[in-house]
């Protein structure tokens, strides 16, 4: 049996310290298994998904292996989308943070190259980005990797599935030969061992997908016709009453019809697909994300790299093309023990659906959906935009005792905080939604004044 124990890893004392008051009370088995050989600077190839701990286990083993007192880039992380790359350096920020000059950048496509080449000048110990980007870096120069220790690739099979294997190939052919490389793949198909072949040495061969997939995970199925799609996810949603939603569609073109359908009947929804810019997928992210959004609509191409914590339920508006898209979509609910609920629709004459029955999914009939009629289908928070962030030193502390103090805004009434570059996101109740309008068009913030405004649902 593997020893979850922390401790047992030999750790300095500040880092489990820090691991504990982060909430890791054990290992994950992606963790129990990879970390060892990660300090031992063996080469792993590692089948987990999305939600096992895989992020912590290269985080905690890269960290450590870091010289705290050298400003090149020893540790590159590759990502395929900028949400993933986001998430994967707000984590490893976290595990570090107790050990002092530690410099994490993220390097994606979608925002300006300026700032990214002012903040390389200053040197970085991790780089995590997207291969794109990555690669533009490394052509023009502004990135160099002659001192690269490691190398991580984070969701290898997503990689493949966008068409980033030829980026990534490029981009590597930039690092040493002599380096220890980490690779990541909730599948593996011939490409991804073929990808292993070609740059790593010897890999220890991790597998955790099995023990990852026990989750608490209810799965229901109704035969559904079309016309009666929308009325029936309202349906379900009144019956289960989750405090949010991730409602997925094959189409693109489907996705900001259904959510101003699901507005109009008095549910708060948006949208996110992949002709939208990067700040509308950023502004409705957030806002899903901090409760001011109660069901996101999305296909399967616009939520990669989605990480969403604490989602209480899955719907499938359209059945999955196939059962890996399937397990996926659904495997965003029901994390880390607590319990999850999916519900997927499918057409009378869709007999593949045939397919998915099994000894735990439940078919269900339409009029086993009892909805409760006082329902409340609104999520409790709006969110407020500050024209201020990261290159302005603004801090979520800052935020707090602007709103607490100046406005007299009762804390227990400030929701989640995130902080970009430039901007700033704060979650607040309904409740001060007139005093947002009326007094907080400008906030004074450490001496600075700040234009913001509320970020507003599209009718």
């Amino acid at each position: 049996m593997i020893n979850t124990d922390f401790k047992t890893l030999n750790l300095p004392d500040n880092m489990l310290k820090n691991l504990s008051e982060l909430g890791f009370k054990s290992m994950t088995p992606v963790q129990a298994q990879s970390i060892p050989h990660i300090l031992q600077n063996k080469d792993i190839i590692v089948q987990a998904k999305t939600g096992s701990g895989k992020t912590a286990a290269f985080g905690i083993g890269t960290i450590q292996q870091l010289k705290i007192n050298s400003t090149d880039v020893q540790a590159l992380i590759l990502c395929p989308t900028r949400e993933l790359a986001d998430q994967v350096t707000k984590e490893l920020r976290r595990i570090a943070r107790c050990i002092a000059n530690i410099k994490i950048l993220t390097l994606c496509g979608g925002t300006s190259l300026g700032p990214q080449l002012a903040s390389l000048k200053h040197g970085a110990n991790i780089v995590v980005g997207t291969p794109g980007r990555i690669l533009k870096h490394l052509e023009i120069k502004s990135l160099k990797l002659d001192h690269l220790d490691i190398l991580i690739i984070d969701e290898a099979h997503r990689m493949l599935d966008m068409g980033f294997i030829d980026d990534i190939k490029t981009a590597i052919a930039y690092a040493p030969t002599k380096r220890q490389t980490l690779l990541y793949s909730a599948t593996y198909p011939p490409k991804i061992m073929r990808l292993s072949a070609d740059i790593q040495t010897n890999p220890i061969h991790i597998k955790t997908i099995s023990e990852d997939l026990q989750t608490n995970i209810t799965e229901y199925f109704y035969k559904c016709p079309a016309e009666e799609k929308l009325s029936t996810t309202i349906k379900l949603i009144k019956h289960f009453q989750p405090q949010n939603v991730m409602l997925f569609v094959n189409l693109k073109v489907d996705v900001d019809e259904i959510a101003a359908k699901l507005r109009n009947k008095g549910i708060d929804a948006l949208g996110i697909h992949g002709d939208m810019e990067q700040y509308q997928r950023t502004d409705q992210l957030v806002q899903f994300t901090n409760q001011s959004c109660s069901v996101l609509v999305a296909t399967d191409m616009a939520a990669r790299g989605l990480d969403i914590a604490n989602l209480s339920m899955v719907i499938n508006y359209d059945l999955p093309h196939d059962q890996a898209v399937y397990t996926h979509r659904i495997g965003r609910t029901g994390r880390a023990g607590q319990q999850g609920v999916s519900a997927t629709l499918y057409l009378p004459k869709q007999t593949r659906v045939d397919e998915y029955r099994n000894d735990t999914r439940l078919f269900k009939k339409l009029v086993d959906i009892h909805p409760e009629l006082q329902a409340c289908l609104q999520a409790p928070n709006f969110t407020l935009v500050i024209e201020g962030g990261k290159k302005k030193k603004v801090r979520p502390g800052d935020i707090v005792g602007a709103l607490t103090g100046e406005h007299k805004i009762d804390n227990k009434l400030i929701g989640k905080i995130d902080i970009f570059e430039h901007q700033s996101y704060v979650a607040l109740n309904k409740e001060i939604i007139k005093t947002a309008n009326n007094q907080l068009k400008q906030l004074k913030i450490k001496g600075r004044k700040f234009s913001a405004w509320v970020l507003y649902q599209r009718q």
